[in-house]
């Protein structure tokens, strides 16, 4: 999934707990469908960034060039740009763009 697209909110919103239930009639699974999945967005970016960085790794100790490296610092400056992952999450959860499911509510269906 590309991440630099989302429109998820960049700081700190108030949500309507009511819109978080609808989906699965429970406040606290819709919240653990949501942590999981941020968990999910956060290794992925954190993957994603540190392929990126990898490329300017030097195997030699020059000091010059670990604080003059300006593409490394532009990247992780747009990094932390981006949206968190929670609210990344929560946006696709708001979005129905994460699929789900709850093995117990089906064994006792």
């Amino acid at each position: 999934m590309d991440f630099k697209k989302t429109n998820a909110e960049q700081s700190t919103i108030t949500r309507d707990v009511n819109k978080l239930d609808q989906k699965t009639g429970n406040v606290y699974e819709a919240i653990a469908v949501v942590s999981r999945r941020a968990n999910q967005v956060s290794l992925e970016l954190k993957e994603e960034l540190q392929n990126k960085l990898q490329e300017f790794a030097s195997h030699t100790d020059n000091l010059e060039e670990i604080f003059e490296n300006r593409e490394q610092i532009e990247i992780s400056k747009f990094y932390e740009k981006l949206p968190k992952p929670t609210s990344i999450a929560l946006q696709e959860y708001l979005d129905d763009k994460i699929y789900f499911r709850n093995p117990t509510k089906e064994n006792n269906d």
